[in-house]
């Protein structure tokens, strides 16, 4: 069972968040990823997009990133 996470938690995912999302337009790409962690393989960050990109849309938002990284 997953809880959403609050107070400071939120904060500190809001943070990590905007490190990752270089151009600042509220979404990561896998552009991003990857200049972000250059030494995560493209399978990772392919099996990123199949798993935590719930729309579909190639692209994470806030609210995506926070299930990802909030994975029991």
């Amino acid at each position: 069972m997953s809880t959403e996470p609050t107070g400071e938690r939120l904060a500190e995912l809001r943070q990590a968040f905007a490190a990752i999302d270089a151009d600042g337009d509220g979404f990561i790409t896998e552009r991003e990823f990857g200049e972000r962690f250059p030494d995560l393989p493209a399978e990772a960050i392919g099996s990123l997009n199949r798993d935590a990109d719930s729309d579909g849309d190639g692209r994470f938002s806030f609210e995506e990133f926070v299930r990802l990284v909030s994975v029991d």
